[in-house]
């Protein structure tokens, strides 16, 4: 059976948020595994149509680290498939 190529293809949900606190102090560093699987499934469910899988990186990238934290997530997205 041949193999059906695979793309990764970043995308973004554009948001913001408001605090009086400063930014390293208002995005939980204690999210689990589990919550983030969550979350993907979320998304995967009510944005994507069946077939599509997701994976997210949630944090407030700044600009310049932008590519790093796309190979990252890359990484992550494609490493079950290599095993």
């Amino acid at each position: 059976m041949e193999e059906k190529p695979s793309y990764a293809v970043p995308f973004s949900l554009v948001g913001f948020f408001i605090t009086d606190k400063p930014i390293e102090e208002s995005i939980r560093s204690d999210l689990t595994p589990e919550e983030l699987e969550y979350l993907q499934d979320i998304i995967r469910k009510f944005l994507f149509t069946e077939g599509v899988r997701v994976a997210i990186y949630p944090s407030v990238v700044p600009p310049d680290q932008a590519m790093e934290a796309i190979e990252e997530m890359e990484d992550g997205f494609f490493q079950d498939e290599d095993d």
